[in-house]
């Protein structure tokens, strides 16, 4: 189960996405189908096919944005977070190798297009909540458990 929780940005972000597809893209899709239908034989008509099918992914997705975003929660920066690791926080970690890691703890529906976001969900984002920098975090994985050292945390405000 992923926890509905989300940083004022990625509300941000997927409340534009909606509007632009109920407000611009769907109308604009929607069009062309009427047209595609108005030439006839909708069986071998490859625009008609196209855009209705671009139009039922569409409605999935306005669907999903519009339940989503009546569910999840903000979290916004507090000052009372600053020093420790906490969602929205930027961590970077380092490991025994030396291999350096920089990524945010976000919501499950942000992380989605960013290879420096992980889900607050995550094994990694789980170990480290609450630590400090300088603190070592123990992470579960398939291989067994492995060290991440903290070496800074910082907020976007």
């Amino acid at each position: 189960m992923k926890t509905r929780l989300i940083t004022r940005e990625g509300f941000n972000q997927l409340k534009a996405e909606l509007d632009y597809l109920w407000r611009e893209e769907r109308p604009e899709v929607t069009k062309k189908v009427t047209w595609a239908a108005s030439l006839g034989d909708r069986s071998e008509n490859a625009d008609y096919q196209y855009n209705k099918k671009r139009l039922r992914e569409i409605d999935r997705r306005v669907r999903y944005l519009t339940k989503s975003l009546e569910q999840l929660r903000i979290v916004d920066y507090s000052p009372q977070q600053d020093g420790k690791v906490f969602f929205g926080a930027w961590v970077e970690v380092e490991n025994d190798d030396g291999i350096i890691k920089r990524f945010r703890i976000v919501g499950y529906d942000e992380i989605f297009g960013r290879k420096d976001y992980i889900s607050i969900d995550s094994p990694m984002a789980r170990a480290l909540l609450k630590k400090e920098a300088g603190d070592v975090a123990t992470v579960e994985t398939p291989a067994g458990p492995a060290l991440w050292y903290v070496n800074a945390i910082t907020y976007q405000e």
